[in-house]
């Protein structure tokens, strides 16, 4: 079974192209018009061994937020719709994650219910021209649309370059082992009977 989806979303603010494999092997292109972010998709690419695309046009004369946002929303959607009725998956993953000074610990539920929780505190508001609220944002938006739980804890570090990096490194790896196929069943991996 395929697990590809592409989708594309154009609104006032932002026009966007993505595609996902969730069988790929790390491959990304990435252009958002925002530097740190693109660095922050690759990763996500890179560690969850996804091959993905993401182009962007956004109102990057206001702000990132937006853009940011949408592609969370656009990136969560995808996920979800390659995951299928999810028959076979591990479902569950975590990731701690050292990056220098920081450690991320990131804990995956793909449970079909959007839940987030995000302690984390950066030592100043900007990574650069980036906003690093937008982190948040980020986690919030692609958790509600991919629907499923994520718990970011960082207990410590001091480089807010290093912590974010360190959150986007995790998510990749904690999806990556979240969304494998376990040989050993073939059935949906809940009580319930579906996801």
């Amino acid at each position: 079974m395929s697990r590809i989806e592409t989708i594309e979303r154009k609104t006032n603010e932002t026009d966007i192209a993505l595609e996902i494999n969730l069988d790929g092997c790390g491959k990304s292109d990435i252009a958002t018009g925002i530097g740190f972010f693109d660095h922050m998709l690759t990763h996500i690419a890179k560690h969850g061994r996804f091959d993905l695309n993401v182009k962007c046009k956004g109102d990057l004369h206001i702000d990132a937020h937006h853009s940011v946002e949408d592609i969370a929303i656009v990136l969560g959607q995808a996920f979800n719709k390659a995951l299928g009725d999810k028959r076979g998956i591990t479902r569950f993953a975590s990731c701690s994650l050292p990056m220098e000074d920081a450690l991320a610990n990131v804990a995956i539920d793909l449970c079909g219910r959007p839940f987030c929780i995000y302690n984390v505190k950066y030592t100043s508001g900007k990574i650069g021209e980036f906003d690093v609220e937008l982190v948040e944002e980020f986690c919030r938006a692609f958790t509600n649309n991919a629907r499923l739980n994520l718990h970011i804890n960082v207990p410590y570090g001091t480089n807010n370059h290093h912590i974010a990096e360190a959150i986007f490194k995790a998510m990749g790896r904690a999806l990556s082992d979240a969304v494998k196929i376990d040989p050993t069943h073939n059935d949906v991996p809940s009580t319930k009977g579906m996801l």
